[in-house]
């Protein structure tokens, strides 16, 4: 009985985890709460969780932060982007819907295809900046390539995401969990996913503390060809 409670027992390794993913959450929430913050907060998180992916976690707080600095410019103009392109999507859609124009069944097939790629491309934003050094554009355009080269394993992230806000709409008993783990537990179950993703893009080098490549997707997919062949 006493091997159950074991530090290094699964029962407590696992509540353990659990114990990351409340303080995570946590630590999101609030980071998020300027708004304009948000980029930061969210790289910051997958920074840590891709360290927890690959056995290299330290101080779960003191790696959150430091990735939230060291990114804060970078995630900062990229969420702001984002922000404006989703208020012009929602301002479209509220257009839509007032307008009183019967719009052709294709536009509006096209209109929310459009809304969806986004959101899968999104996905990968802020996990490629915190484990990749590149520009803005790079960050954007890798994005948008691992999504769809990788699009079971986008789907099935997004499934993820989508979760909390599933069940949130089936049962109110439910917002209190999702208050403690509906950002951080889709987030860790997304990074599981898409840790294997980025392997095949970094360059052959022993683990470093810092996490940051700067590699561009076609090259890491020449040197995964290359490898196989």
């Amino acid at each position: 009985m006493g091997k159950l409670f074991d530090l290094d027992s699964p029962i407590m390794r696992g509540l353990g985890r659990v114990g990351d993913l409340l303080i995570m959450n946590l630590l999101v929430l609030v980071c998020c709460i300027p708004v304009v913050t948000a980029g930061a907060a969210f790289t910051g998180m997958h920074y840590v969780f891709l360290k927890m992916m690959r056995n290299e976690e330290g101080y779960l707080v003191r790696g959150f932060f430091k990735s939230f600095v060291r990114n804060f410019r970078q995630a900062t103009l990229i969420w702001l982007l984002m922000l404006l392109i989703i208020a012009v999507y929602v301002i479209d859609v509220i257009i839509f819907g007032r307008s009183g124009i019967v719009f052709p069944s294709v536009l509006i097939a096209a209109f929310l295809a459009m809304g969806i790629l986004m959101l899968l491309i999104s996905m990968y934003v802020f996990p490629l900046l915190a484990r990749f050094d590149n520009s803005i554009k790079n960050t954007l355009r890798n994005s948008a390539i691992i999504a769809f080269a990788n699009l079971p394993k986008t789907l099935l992230m997004a499934l993820f995401y989508a979760l909390p806000l599933i069940i949130g709409y089936y049962s109110v008993y439910s917002y209190i969990f999702i208050f403690l783990f509906g950002i951080s537990a889709p987030a860790y179950g997304a990074a599981w996913l898409y840790s294997k993703i980025f392997k095949k893009y970094e360059p052959e080098v022993s683990q470093t503390s810092d996490m940051e490549f700067s590699v561009s997707v076609e090259q890491g997919e020449k040197e995964t060809d290359g490898e196989t062949k």
